[in-house]
């Protein structure tokens, strides 16, 4: 089955570096499960109000415009029966190798932030605050 980008989870791409764009947009066409677009570009009052909130941990947050003006990142969450299952990590990781494996078919490195060793985040994928982009 093949699945497409909702018009709301391409509203959310706006503002997010074309390389991840890209990696998104290859990976919904590779997934065997539904995904969205929970977040891309955030503003600084936003990632205030989510450090605030507990919902994010710093202030140098890839979501925020970088050195080129554009985030480096975008949380993307599996969707199954019309729902995101935040309480299966497994469907995350699932998305994620998905999403890996198009990010090397494109050359880009990405991040996934249910590798990291402390606060794992699922939905979160990035690229590196000083990427270019490909050549």
């Amino acid at each position: 089955m093949s699945f497409q980008l909702s018009q709301r989870s391409l509203d959310r791409l706006a503002g997010v570096h074309p390389d991840l764009v890209e990696i998104v947009k290859l990976a919904i066409q590779r997934t065997a499960v539904d995904f969205t677009v929970v977040e891309g570009l955030r503003t600084v009052a936003q990632q205030r109000e989510n450090v605030a909130k507990g919902v994010s941990q710093t202030m140098a947050s890839y979501h925020l415009p970088q050195a080129d003006g554009l985030s480096h990142a975008v949380d993307l969450a599996p969707l199954v029966d019309g729902s995101i299952p935040w309480n299966n990590w497994q469907a995350f990781a699932d998305l994620a190798g998905v999403v890996k494996a198009c990010a090397a078919e494109l050359g880009v490195p990405v991040e996934w932030g249910g590798d990291w060793k402390t606060l794992r985040d699922g939905p979160h994928f990035q690229i590196p605050r000083d990427w270019k982009g490909r050549a």
